[in-house]
């Protein structure tokens, strides 16, 4: 079987199917080779090119209508912040109310008027503001995504915390107004995983507030660790526990590190994957720990 035909004029690109057909670039037959990859309805690529985030993002746009705006997690990653969007993920955009698009699977499509001052321009596409994509994904996600993705948008440097605050304040009684404020309350940009966002996300519902990254001292001031979340008062620590915990050398230096906790009167939780499954429960062993210890530090 020869190899598949792949034209100058379109290796390292991304096309439509009714661009090259029409040329005579391609037959439909030739399209469906290994040679090329469907993006979307219509729309593909070279299939030589890496298949990331960018090149769904160029496939996006030779859909789009004029005036699409990439807005949601897809903004998020145009802006910087690479982690909140991934290959697997819907292209996010947003259009014009007025106008009739969609629906196109592989892409979440949303009907909003945009103000001039919520479009910024990243290269050659065009995106919702920081504080608009901040708000954006504030006001429609559940909290437990919203929270975590809010936590990188802010320690990136993508949107600051006090314009964030006032432009929720700004929503006023805007549909998702309320989720998005408790959101952006709930945000910090201490935060360094996700899983450690959704585990203080549920411990400020459950009427708990760990502190983020706490920087555990002996009695001399000397650093003894840094902890995920801490309590403190309790001299209690929550730590997720990922998957790079299990990379070879790390168990021996966690261990080291608990001992050096534990010698100074800290007491250590951990949390993994499995446990974010039984949120209830979760918080309950939580509770339960902070109350032992606060007890234990009032006898101290």
């Amino acid at each position: 079987m020869p190899p598949p035909r792949r034209p100058e004029q379109l290796r390292g690109r991304v096309f439509r199917k009714r661009d090259v057909l029409s040329r005579g670039l391609l037959t439909a037959g030739e399209l469906r080779s290994s040679a090329w990859r469907r993006l979307f309805r219509g729309v593909y690529a070279d299939a030589a090119l890496p298949l990331t985030v960018g090149l769904r993002v160029t496939g996006a746009a030779l859909l789009c209508p004029p005036g699409a705006v990439f807005s949601g997690r897809t903004a998020a990653h145009l802006l910087g912040a690479t982690a909140l969007a991934d290959v697997g993920m819907p292209v996010e955009v947003t259009v014009d109310p007025a106008g009739r698009f969609g629906p196109v699977t592989g892409l979440r499509i949303r009907q909003a008027a945009l103000a001039p001052g919520d479009v910024v321009r990243v290269g050659s596409r065009r995106c919702t503001s920081p504080v608009r994509t901040a708000l954006d994904i504030a006001r429609t996600e559940p909290l437990l995504d919203a929270v975590p993705a809010l936590d990188v948008l802010l320690a990136d440097g993508v949107v600051a915390h006090p314009e964030l605050r006032q432009a929720a304040a700004d929503l006023g009684g805007a549909r998702g107004s309320r989720r998005a404020g408790r959101a952006v309350e709930l945000a910090d940009l201490r935060a360094e995983s996700p899983p450690e966002s959704r585990v203080r996300v549920l411990l400020a519902l459950g009427g708990l507030a760990p502190v983020p990254q706490f920087v555990v001292r002996d009695a001399a001031g000397g650093f003894v660790a840094r902890v995920d979340l801490a309590f403190p008062d309790a001299r209690l620590a929550v730590e997720y526990d990922g998957a790079w915990h299990a990379e070879p050398g790390q168990f021996a230096k966690d261990r080291r590190r608990l001992d050096r906790l534990v010698a100074i009167g800290w007491t250590v939780l951990h949390v993994t994957a499995a446990d974010l499954r039984d949120p209830v429960a979760l918080v309950a062993r939580i509770r339960a720990a902070y109350r032992r210890c606060t007890i234990g530090e009032g006898a101290r």
